[in-house]
Order: structure tokens, then sequence, then C-alpha cells
């Protein structure tokens, strides 16, 4: 399937990206491992069995085992998925480096059959905050002024209001929290690095930065998100999209006024109206 081409800049470098994901390394794709694990409760909690499964992933081996008969598929821009040939398409972990995040919805919607099941994992905007607010502090105390360094990961309600764009039903979005503890911003950076998931913006610096805004972040960091025992706290925001392919057997919303019941005596009270 080939997309309409677009005049908008690309936010992200998708060959800056994939040099990344090059030389991450296993033992620091906990996340990824984390994701699996919300997959399966999830997919625990639907009393349907999927026979045909596709798992969009940067890292195959993480999920080549997750169900039987999974195919998997790149997350190119332009997804390797055959319309109508999936009853369940899981996208994992990478939809917060998609340049078109909706095409990306929109491609998963119709490789799925009437009533299939989409099941998103991908990062928050609660992600690094306390990254994000050290560098931007200390860039703007040593510099005057401030980079792009972070890639803006978009929140829970702009996620689940995607899947109604992309044309999906019944859509549901929830969040889980991880925290990672770490000595020192060396070691934050390190294990981003490892992971792959280090700046592939394209508006990102190609120039040093100064040793002094490094040093200043630090200090920042340590000030205002050390533990206890004087680690630094970072924040992973794993947020989890739900959609299903529109069918006729599924449950349609009542039309307004059509209730058969009052909500008052349900709930034992008296209706009154409400003051100006």
């Amino acid at each position: 399937m080939k997309l309409p081409e677009s005049n908008t800049p690309s936010l992200f470098d998708r060959q800056v990206l994939t040099r990344h994901r090059a030389r991450a390394k296993d033992e620091a794709l906990f996340l990824h491992r984390a994701a699996v694990d919300e997959v399966q409760d999830r997919l625990s909690m639907v009393n349907k069995t999927f026979t045909a499964p596709a798992i969009v992933t940067p890292f195959a081996h993480i999920w080549q085992d997750v169900l039987p008969g999974t195919r998997i598929v790149a997350d190119d821009e332009v997804l390797d998925l055959t319309p109508g040939a999936h009853d369940l398409v899981i996208h994992a972990m990478a939809l917060h480096w998609a340049n078109d995040p909706v095409g990306q919805l929109i491609q998963c919607r119709r490789a799925l059959r009437p009533d299939g099941l989409l099941l998103v994992v991908c990062l928050g905007g609660e992600t690094l905050h306390e990254l994000r607010a050290a560098l931007g502090q200390a860039e703007i105390e040593v510099t005057g002024g401030l980079s792009p360094r972070i890639v803006p990961m978009a929140e829970l309600r702009d996620l689940g209001g995607l899947l109604q764009r992309a044309g999906f039903a019944l859509p549901v979005a929830d969040t889980a929290r991880l925290t990672a503890e770490y000595r020192d911003m060396q070691h934050l950076m390190h294990d981003l690095r490892a992971m792959g998931e280090t700046n592939s913006l394209s508006g990102r610096m190609k120039q040093p930065t100064k040793r002094q805004v490094f040093t200043r972040a630090q200090q920042v960091y340590a000030d205002n998100f050390s533990t206890p025992g004087g680690r630094l706290a970072a924040t992973y925001e794993l947020i989890c999209l739900t959609g299903w392919s529109p069918d006729d057997s599924q449950q349609k919303p009542l039309r307004p006024g059509s209730a058969k019941a009052r909500l008052a005596d349900a709930l034992g009270t008296k209706e009154g109206k409400l003051s100006n």
C-alpha cells in the first residue's frame, strides 16, 4: 500500500533512528519486555481467540514467541501488512517514533478483519520528564537558548483521539508508569543509547553540546529528582491503546433520550434542577 506523499517536514530522521536501533543491546530492552507483559495482560481479558496476529516492532526477537503464528512486521513508514489479513495487530513500542502516527493506525485498521483488535503500546508524554526539565533549565542558563533534545511524546488524551481519527470502534487508552534509578545522568544517557532511544529528531543540534550544560543539568537533576538513596529517578510512561475494527456485531451507544430508566431511580435519589 502506498500512502499519499506529504509536504510536511518529517519530525524524525528515520535513517538516524535505524542507526541508533542497530547499536541497541538486548539487556537494555527492558521497556519492550514490559510492553510484552502489558500486551499479555490485556489479551488475557479479551474473550476471543486470535488466529492470525501481526506484530509491528523494531525488535523482532523480543516478540517472536509471544503469540503462536505471529507475523512480525518492521515499523517502516509504510507497513508490510496485507489488507484484511489479520484478526489482531499489535503495534509495539514504535508509535512514538512515527512521523505520521495516524497513518500508522490507519494502515493497521486496513490490515484487520471486521471486529479485529488493535493493541498499541508506546511511550507517552511523562517519559523522561525529569531529564527534559534538567536539560532545558541547564541549557537556558548556560547558553541562553533551548535545543530539541528529547522526543515530544503525545499525551494519553491525544493518543485516544488518534484511534477515533483512524476509524477504530470502542477505543480505550490507559497508562502504566515505570520508574528506573540511575547513578547519574551519564548512566541514564548510556542506558538510552543501549535502548536505541536517543535523539533522532530531524531538528536536533548537529554540533557538540557544551560540557557546562551537562554539568549544570546533573546538578539540577540531582536537586529536584533524587531518590532517598541519592540516585536519579527516571520515569517511563507506557501508554496502551486498544481499538476494534468496526463490525455490525459490536455494541453501539444508545441514542440520546432513548433510555428506559432514570438514573435517579437507580441511585435511589430525587432528581432536581441545577441552580444557576
